[in-house]
């Protein structure tokens, strides 16, 4: 084998091994749905009619009441995170096609506060410090808003609410629930 063929090997072994690491997600299972995903279940398991909430009007008690009817078995942290979605963000803005599924329903579904989360909130500072370990409630979450560096964030106004009422049911995250590679 020529020096040139085995030095281009050797490359192709390093760039593989490089976009591989540069290409792996962290695994944020970790962290409690956001309510997407909840509904994405409901709905599969038919407790839910996913249309039909896509175009529901209700306040965060009476979805809560919807929510718990829906599968008893929900945590309360859980009932509240989901019932904070829908009251902000149903009846959703949707284009899908009449015949569309489940799951493309639920994709065209607006995010949802952990999906906010991951997608604003690692970046430019520790997902952990900066995130995961701050016990706020929800005016304290708005407040983050409020800085000069966050107001930029390309967010809307219900995107910041539907984080900020995910953020203060759900964190902190308990340090020895974070996998070590978010710690700092």
């Amino acid at each position: 084998m020529s020096g040139r063929k085995a030095a281009m090997i050797l490359l192709g072994g390093v760039l593989s091994v490089l976009a591989g690491s540069l290409l792996a997600q962290p695994d944020f299972g970790f962290m409690p749905d956001g309510g997407r995903q909840t509904l994405l279940r409901l709905a599969r398991s038919s407790a839910i009619d996913l249309e039909e909430i896509a175009r529901g009007i209700g306040t965060e008690e009476e979805w809560k009441a919807i929510v718990a009817a829906a599968d008893p078995d929900l945590s309360s942290d859980a009932v509240e995170t989901l019932a904070s979605y829908l009251a902000v963000n149903m009846p959703a803005q949707i284009d899908t096609p009449a015949a569309a599924g489940i799951e493309e329903l639920a994709a065209a579904l607006p995010l949802d506060g952990k999906e906010l989360a991951i997608e604003n909130c690692q970046f430019c500072h520790s997902f952990f410090t900066g995130y995961l370990a701050h016990d706020r409630d929800t005016e304290g979450w708005r407040s983050v808003f409020k800085a000069p560096f966050h107001k930029e964030l390309p967010m809307t106004e219900k995107e910041r609410e539907t984080f900020a009422r995910y953020s203060a049911i759900n964190m902190p995250i308990p340090y020895e629930k974070v996998p070590e590679d978010l710690r700092f």
